[in-house]
């Protein structure tokens, strides 16, 4: 097992990374010295392949273990869900020492993550991330939201994790097309901070989609190594963590306009990815060959890279607008201007992106 630590002064936390982890989740909470009462958080699926050895290893350190379960998929992460979560946190007696686990993917990691954090004004949270998207992404840096109707993660906090949870070995389960889905933020990662863990993507990229528990363990440690300096440089986002929003202001409003229904995280993220870095070369910040490589790594990873014909640009631009990070009408772009450097432009118009998108 590898530690890595986010510092942040008094709300700092390791993330435990390795394969076969998972049954060390108790042992590793006795450090915490957190409550004997646990929620877990899951889904049906996620439930039946790993809820045992997690509530097996908790009740082994002596915890009273609470499940609470909710749908699977970026449609039931609702304030709805949340709430029925409060009723069963409620009845069950947690206190502010109770900790809850999230045992799942994003939407669960979102989702109990928002409950924790709002329950009695914060409890603490435990993410157990089981998808490769989670483990390098969402799990880690304090992010929990819920989604609204017209937005995705509108309704949300900032709120740090007490320990992640990464075990690799749980990628074994999980379906081709979330495996790709995760490698749109390993990719990510790559084009907004290092040129050398994009060209080791290039190069490694087929013994990532094989499943392999070292190159998997590589790729998780890095990503999380690379958030972990944005967060502690910039935990709430007043600067330096908007890049790593890269590819997500697109990649949201097509979630949105989709219903959350038709592409996972990733594969929106994947469109929004080459947008961003299309529109970076239309405005002369990043070069031909560069674009290609970035276009190519998301092709090769079998990521969607156009927006679909269906969606007007009206629709995509009137969405955008609405964005979080909008600010006096502007709209906010992470656009590479190399393979590991990125900027932040908060001076685009809606017509800028009108006119780029009808071409």
């Amino acid at each position: 097992m590898e530690m890595l630590k986010v510092d942040l002064g008094t709300r700092s936390y390791n993330i435990c990374i390795g394969a076969g982890i998972l049954p060390d989740l108790g042992r590793l909470l006795k450090n915490l010295l957190v409550g004997k009462r646990v929620l877990v958080i899951t889904n049906p699926n996620v439930r039946r392949l790993y809820g045992e050895i997690v509530e097996n290893s908790l009740a082994d350190a002596g915890h009273i273990v609470v499940v609470g379960e909710m749908g699977d998929g970026e449609q039931f992460k609702t304030m709805a869900t949340a709430e029925r979560l409060y009723d069963l946190a409620y009845e069950s007696g947690l206190d502010r020492h109770s900790p809850v686990v999230a045992l799942g993917g994003g939407v669960v990691g979102d989702t109990a993550g928002y409950v924790a954090a709002t329950y009695l004004r914060g409890i603490p949270l435990i993410q157990v991330p089981t998808t490769l998207l989670a483990q390098v992404d969402s799990g880690v840096g304090g992010k929990v939201a819920v989604n609204h109707p017209r937005g995705k993660n509108i309704i949300g906090v900032f709120y740090q994790p007490r320990l992640v949870l990464a075990d690799v070995s749980l990628l074994k389960t999980l379906p081709q097309r979330e495996l790709r889905s995760g490698l749109a933020e390993v990719i990510k990662y790559g084009v907004i901070w290092s040129e050398e863990f994009f060209g080791w993507l290039e190069e490694n990229l087929e013994m990532l989609l094989a499943g392999d528990a070292s190159s998997l363990i590589h790729v998780v440690r890095e990503s999380c190594r690379i958030k972990a300096k944005v967060v502690e440089a910039d935990e709430t986002e007043g600067g330096l963590r908007a890049i790593l929003n890269f590819g997500h202001t697109v990649g949201h409003a097509v979630e949105a306009l989709t219903g959350y229904k038709k592409y996972t995280h990733g594969e929106a993220v994947g469109i929004g990815m080459v947008v961003a870095a299309r529109l970076a070369r239309s405005l002369g910040l990043l070069g031909v060959s560069e674009l290609a490589r970035i276009e190519g790594l998301v092709c090769r990873a079998g990521l969607p890279h156009q927006l679909p014909d269906y969606l007007s640009t009206k629709e995509i631009v009137e969405s955008l607008s609405h964005d979080k990070k909008v600010v006096g009408g502007k709209l906010t772009f992470v656009l590479p201007g190399q393979i590991g450097k990125v900027e932040i432009r908060r001076d685009l118009s809606k017509e800028i992106l009108f006119d780029f998108l009808k071409v």
